[in-house]
């Protein structure tokens, strides 16, 4: 079957099961554009900036675990799409970015849009391809999806010239590909899982660290499992929130920056970590010197070179982290029939007190809005069942405290990059995957001003989102780095010329509400949801003094923490061997 390049990167999408891709048009993609036109299997979605593309294929990828779609045309597209690209890389999402490129006799000229696409991504994705001969593009686009979703996952992107996408070819779609330099392991050492169960069995203030890996691997149940069975403390990290329940009496919460008093005390005082799916970075460990000063640490992870890149680990184990975690349990279910509590119990003990802190206390008496307070009233509201997105700041880590989730890849937002203007196209992505489940953006005045044309988007395909923005008029976390660390000098971190944000959702033809009173944010939430039908703009007038709490300082450790004024001095007692 003779095709065209563009009509074959239409064929290898439907042969791929692609539904969603998200893109805008330009001149070098053109032919793949015409291409989409004559079928109806593969559905565009036109954003209103390639940055809103790459973050609507996150979303999607993130909440589906299949990898997101994105086509964008040469020069500024491409360029425009690398911030979301980048976001996906850090984070290790699957995507695959489709980037046309001016034809081939033209490249190195610097013909009109053209940008180096393979070399300014070279950085921020898993790998990439510029596909020269029509008849090596089905082979490329099968391994640009291989190697986006296996191993430990991440965008690809495959720049097209323009006259291949007119040449013409034979389409085969491979059932199979074979790379001889990329072959990810997926299951642990057996030697190694004794090994590390013998030591996690021995410990006497042990903790489970788990981290994005979990989600993105399908291992939830298996570390649910694990986790019961020894009855020992579990905390993660903020890509990891949803992998072990939020209520259940051995989770200990976030860690990190802004975790939990009982979370952070538990991973600066551990003889034992098992850490999954996680890496260590600097949000999570503090100050590295004085990182779990007592713990011999094993480490869990798809990627080899993820382990021991920051941390000293006693044992490490490559592989995919539901297939270890799954042999785990099987071990640990041949030695023992019953969890050893005396052995952990002056540990648990010693977390209580730690967790009596109440390090997330806040003034609940306010006759302004406390940011974590609609948090809570979202979660009531919700049931805790709605996928979340935010965008980066105050109120990204309000969501992660306050909001409490069950489930896996309900979660959806910026952790590695930290991207502001991730929240609403993330959003979208989520929405078109599950139309008619409820998707809520938690955002701030500064964040949903990066993507706000993406209100447009939402219009042209009906996505009833709802969006909560907790209003401070500060871009919020800068400001509170310049209360603690800059004696107040609060530059350029106001936010001031703001919008009529319910004015302007109204303009772009969705409904929109301010809220000014404690007493008002549940009414406004349920009014809200219960217009199913539409996207719904909720601007939240609120405190701009509020802090994020509890905080670890660059420079300190663990034990080291600032806690909310208000909740009382930290409890330091403990007694280590």
């Amino acid at each position: 079957m003779e095709l065209t390049g563009a009509e074959i990167v239409v064929k290898c999408l439907q042969d791929e099961g692609i539904e969603y891709i998200f893109g805008y048009p330009g001149g070098a993609a053109l032919h793949i554009y015409d291409a989409l036109y004559r079928q109806d299997a593969v559905k565009h979605i036109l954003v209103r900036h390639e940055q809103g593309a790459s973050h609507a294929a996150d979303g999607f990828a993130r909440a589906t675990g299949k990898p997101g779609v994105v086509l964008v045309t040469s020069g500024p597209g491409v360029t425009n799409a690398v911030t979301g690209i980048a976001t996906a890389y850090m984070d290790s999402i699957p995507m695959v970015i489709i980037s046309a490129q001016v034809p081939t006799h033209l490249i190195g000229d610097d013909a009109f849009q053209e940008v180096d696409a393979v070399g300014i991504t070279r950085p921020c994705v898993k790998h990439n391809f510029l596909v020269k001969d029509v008849n090596d593009l089905a082979m490329t686009l099968k391994k640009a999806f291989f190697v986006a979703a296996s191993g430990r996952p991440g965008p690809v992107l495959v720049d097209l010239p323009k006259d291949v996408t007119a040449q013409t070819a034979e389409y085969i779609y491979p059932r199979t590909v074979a790379m001889r330099s990329y072959a990810p392991v997926s299951r642990g050492h057996p030697k190694q899982i004794r090994k590390a169960v013998d030591m996690l069995m021995r410990a006497e203030r042990p903790i489970i660290y788990t981290g994005g890996g979990v989600v993105l691997a399908e291992g939830q149940d298996a570390l649910r499992d694990l986790v019961r069975m020894l009855h020992y403390p579990c905390t993660s990290t903020l890509m990891g929130l949803g992998a072990y329940p939020h209520d259940d009496p051995l989770f200990l919460g976030m860690l990190g920056m802004h975790g939990t008093y009982e979370a952070n005390m538990a991973m600066h005082d551990c003889d034992v970590m098992l850490a999954v799916g996680a890496r260590f970075d600097d949000r999570v460990t503090g100050e590295l010197a004085k990182f779990s000063p007592y713990a011999k640490i094993m480490h869990i992870d798809v990627d080899p070179a993820s382990i021991g890149k920051n941390v000293k680990v006693e044992i490490p184990i490559v592989g995919d982290a539901r297939s270890v975690l799954e042999d785990f349990v099987k071990e640990v279910k041949s030695r023992q029939a019953e969890p050893d509590t005396e052995r952990t119990k002056a540990w648990w003990g010693q977390i209580e007190k730690w967790r009596a802190q109440d390090s997330l206390a806040y003034d609940r008496t306010s006759k302004i809005i406390k940011p974590q307070y609609v948090v809570e009233k979202l979660h009531e509201v919700t049931q805790g069942d709605a996928f979340v997105t935010s965008d980066v700041g105050q109120h990204q880590m309000f969501a992660a405290q306050f909001y409490g989730f069950g489930k896996p890849r309900r979660w959806i937002n910026s952790g590695g990059l930290g991207t502001m203007g991730f929240g609403l196209p993330s959003a979208m992505g989520v929405q078109l995957a599950f139309p008619d489940d409820l998707v809520c953006c938690i955002t701030g005045e500064a964040s949903i001003i990066m993507c706000i044309q993406e209100l447009s988007t939402c219009k042209q395909y009906d996505l009833p989102i709802k969006i909560i923005n907790l209003n401070n008029r500060y871009m919020g976390m800068v400001r509170q780095w310049q209360e603690f660390f800059y004696d107040r000098r609060y530059s350029h971190s106001y936010m001031d010329a703001l919008p009529d944000f319910v004015a302007l959702a109204e303009s772009f033809g969705h409904s929109g509400m301010r809220i000014e009173k404690p007493g008002d944010v549940e009414g406004a939430l349920q009014e809200a949801f219960a217009m199913k039908d539409r996207l719904v703009f909720m601007d939240f007038i609120t405190d701009q003094s509020e802090n994020v709490y509890p905080m670890i300082a660059a420079g300190k450790g663990h034990n080291e923490m600032h806690l909310n004024p208000g909740s009382g001095e930290p409890i330091q007692e403990r007694e280590l061997a």
